[in-house]
């Protein structure tokens, strides 16, 4: 934990696969530690071939069942069948001349959006830029992306800089 705090998390992240990434990975984290998530990363990306969109998005049911039976990943069928129609979505998006990074990040203004927080307590579960995010995920197809799970995403890609500001890595994250 201490080292993704340390190395990735609100490092700004502009990379289409490796957002999409994040994103399937706090939809499965929803009702669970992002520690759960974290330990069996390794084991979703082999499972999701690597979260790259044009394969999962070519997962049909026998894939799904496979991994209902994959202890190293959170078995959910929901979610699971989520993350192939997400990647179904991300794909639509490319073939609609949207690139998905573009439109992320376009909806913060293009530059992470600084906070100053000194508190745990005063940093949101959501704000109205994750509540727009959400909907605007919702209406292109993606599931498991409401506006909490989408406030952790933006959070953990560096869309918004949530360190404390007496966190040595506010600094380096803005």
């Amino acid at each position: 934990m201490q080292a993704y705090h340390d190395e990735e998390w609100g490092v700004p992240e502009r990379d289409a696969r490796a957002l999409w990434e994040k994103l399937i990975l706090d939809g499965f984290q929803a009702g669970l530690s992002w520690k759960t998530i974290l330990y069996k990363r390794a084991a979703f990306r082999e499972a999701f071939e690597g979260f790259d969109p044009e394969r999962v998005a070519r997962f049909r049911p026998a894939d799904v069942d496979l991994l209902l039976a994959n202890p190293g990943i959170i078995r959910s069928r929901a979610k699971i069948e989520a993350t192939i129609g997400n990647a179904r979505a991300f794909l639509d998006m490319q073939e609609k001349g949207e690139e998905f990074a573009a439109f992320l990040w376009g909806l913060v203004g293009g530059t992470p959006r600084d906070n100053r927080f000194r508190m745990r307590t005063q940093v949101p579960a959501q704000t109205e830029v994750s509540v727009e995010m959400a909907k605007a995920l919702k209406q292109r197809g993606f599931k498991f992306c409401g506006p909490v799970i989408v406030y952790a995403f933006m959070q953990a890609t560096g869309m918004v800089n949530d360190h404390l500001i007496g966190c040595y890595r506010h600094a380096e994250c803005k």
